[in-house]
């Protein structure tokens, strides 16, 4: 019996079935996709700030006033009024600033930091001073040259 059949008679009468597990995986497929496209998705969204410039010049600066800039690695630089920048390590800003606040009756600092500091280092130098005592605090929000 050439090109007969040789399956059972039950086995060529079953039902055409739709196999789900094939679609399961393209479910899957366009999930992956989409939770893909969606983390690609970096959407910063900021608001725009002008700062305040003065109109008159501010006048010379406290003589008494100490500025401590902060800059990249452990090296801050401590000014004394219009003197000049001495640089020093930051384990060392606690005993400077409690010499200072001994000293001056008014202590003032001006906490700035050059384009090299770390975030973190400037907090660092807020924090001492608060730690310290000293109520009178400016932070300059311009970035400085190195030893300024």
């Amino acid at each position: 019996m050439a090109g007969s059949s040789t399956k059972p008679p039950e086995e060529a009468k079953k039902k055409a079935r739709i196999e789900i597990i094939p679609l399961i995986d393209v479910i899957f497929f366009l999930l992956a996709t989409f939770v893909l496209y969606t983390l690609s998705l970096d959407r910063t969204l900021s608001v725009p700030v002008t700062l305040p410039q003065t109109a008159t010049n501010p006048g010379p600066p406290d003589p008494n006033m100490v500025t401590l800039q902060m800059s990249a690695g452990n090296t801050a630089y401590w000014k004394v009024g219009t003197g000049a920048a001495e640089p020093i390590f930051q384990a060392e800003i606690e005993d400077r600033l409690k010499a200072y606040k001994a000293q001056t009756s008014d202590p003032k600092v001006l906490v700035t930091a050059d384009s090299s500091a770390k975030f973190g280092s400037t907090v660092f130098a807020l924090d001492m001073v608060r730690k310290v005592g000293i109520d009178q605090v400016s932070i300059e929000t311009i970035t400085t040259p190195t030893g300024r």
